[in-house]
C-alpha cells in the first residue's frame, strides 16, 4: 500500500511516499481503507515539531488525525463496526505507528472509529475528528449548560464562537445551531463573515470595525452564555466585557500569543468560568460522548461542508501530501482535504 511517512521533524519536504505492507489489526483495533484524510493545524505542528516534541515516538510516522473510509479488517474483541461499515476516524497520529490517515490503510483502536451515516460523504467524515469533537467539547463544559448535545439542549442559550471562518469555528456555529442556540461569531473581514454566515450563525460581528461588545451586547443584553475561544490574549477584554454571570469562556487555541491578562474583580464578580481544552488529554469518555452526539448530528443532516457551508474545500492527492500541509500550515481558509483513495473506489455516499 501507498504511505506517506517522515522520519524526522521538520518542513514538509520531510514528508515523502512510500510502499509498504498494511498492517494488521491486534485486539481491540480496526484496519480502515482511507478514502479520505483530513489536515489540521495539529497535524503540521506535529510534523513541524513546534509542540516541543522533537524526538519522534516511532522511527517512522504516518501523519493526520482525521479520515473517513471503509471498515477492512477487525482484530479481536470488537463488536461496535464491522468490515464493509463506512466510518469517521478521529485522533489515528496519536500515539499510534500506523494509524495516520495519509495512507491507503490505518489501523488504530476501535474506540476511534465511528460509524459514517450513509447521507453523510467521505469528504464531511474526513472533516469531522479535532475540529467537530474540539467544538463539541467546548460547547458542553459550561456550569450551566448541557453535557451532551442534540436538538433543543442549548436553547435560550447565546453562544459566541471567536473565529468563525476557521475549521473549529465552523463546526462550533453548525453544533451550537442543531443543539438550539443563538450563535454570534466574530471575524476579521466581510469574506470570512460570509463564511461564518454560512455555517449558520445568527449574527456575524467584524471586530475589527466599530464596537464589537456593544453590538454582541445588542444581541444579548444580560451577556453570553458561553464563548468558544481560539485567540484568548487577544480576545480576553471582549469577552469580559460580554460574558454574562456565571458564564463560561472555552479555550481550545492559543492563536496570538500564550499569555493573557485577565481583570479578576471583573471575572470573579461574575463567577466567571474559564475552561482549557486539549483533545489529546480530554479523556475516553468526552471522546465518546462527542462522537455519539456528532453522528446524531450528522444523521440530522445538520454538519455540512464546501462553499455554502462556510468551509470551503481545497484538495490535494496522497502524493502531495507536503502541500496540503504546507497550505494548512499557510493558513488556508475552509478545510484542506487529502483524496487517498482514486475515485470510484468507494461507493459513493
Amino acid at each position: 500500500m501507498k504511505a506517506i511517512i517522515y522520519s524526522e521533524t521538520g518542513e514538509p519536504s520531510v514528508l515523502r511516499l512510500v510502499d509498504r505492507e498494511p498492517a494488521e489489526p491486534g485486539p481491540g483495533e480496526v484496519r480502515v481503507r482511507i478514502a479520505v484524510s483530513g489536515v489540521n493545524p495539529t497535524d503540521w505542528k506535529s510534523r513541524k515539531g513546534v509542540t516541543g516534541k522533537q524526538k519522534l515516538p516511532f522511527a517512522d510516522m504516518v501523519p493526520n488525525q482525521d479520515g473517513s473510509g471503509v471498515v477492512d479488517a477487525v482484530g479481536a474483541g470488537v463488536t461496535d463496526v464491522a468490515v464493509g461499515d463506512r466510518v469517521w476516524l478521529a485522533l489515528a497520529a496519536h500515539e499510534l505507528a500506523a494509524g495516520g490517515t495519509a495512507q491507503e490503510c490505518s489501523v488504530l483502536p476501535a474506540d476511534r472509529v465511528f460509524p459514517l451515516p450513509e447521507n453523510a460523504s467521505f469528504d464531511i467524515g474526513a472533516s469531522l475528528g479535532v475540529p467537530a469533537i474540539t467544538a463539541h467539547r467546548a460547547l458542553t463544559v459550561a456550569e450551566d449548560g448541557p453535557s451532551r448535545l442534540s436538538p433543543g439542549a442549548l436553547a435560550g442559550k447565546t453562544v459566541l464562537v471567536a473565529g468563525g471562518a476557521g475549521a473549529v469555528g465552523n463546526a462550533a456555529i453548525q453544533l451550537a445551531r442543531w443543539a438550539g442556540a443563538t450563535v454570534v461569531s466574530t471575524v476579521s473581514s466581510a469574506e470570512k463573515g460570509g463564511h461564518a454566515t454560512a455555517a449558520g450563525a445568527h449574527h456575524v460581528v467584524n471586530y475589527r470595525e466599530g464596537d464589537p461588545a456593544k453590538a454582541i451586547r445588542a444581541v444579548a443584553p444580560d451577556g453570553v452564555d458561553l464563548v468558544v475561544e481560539v485567540s484568548p490574549a487577544v480576545n480576553a477584554g471582549l469577552n469580559a466585557a460580554v460574558i454574562r454571570n456565571r458564564g463560561c469562556i472555552a479555550v481550545y487555541a492559543n492563536n496570538g500569543g500564550d499569555q493573557m491578562v485577565l481583570d479578576v474583580r471583573r471575572h470573579f464578580a461574575l463567577n466567571v468560568r474559564y475552561q482549557f481544552l486539549l483533545l489529546y488529554t480530554v479523556g475516553a469518555e468526552a471522546l465518546t460522548a462527542a462522537g455519539e452526539d456528532i453522528v446524531a448530528a450528522l444523521r440530522d443532516e445538520a454538519l455540512r461542508v464546501g462553499e455554502d457551508a462556510g468551509l470551503p474545500l481545497h484538495r490535494f492527492d496522497l502524493e502531495h501530501t507536503a502541500l496540503a500541509h504546507a497550505a494548512v500550515e499557510a493558513g488556508a481558509v475552509g478545510k484542506v482535504l487529502i483524496d487517498v483513495a482514486d475515485a470510484g473506489t468507494f461507493p459513493a455516499s
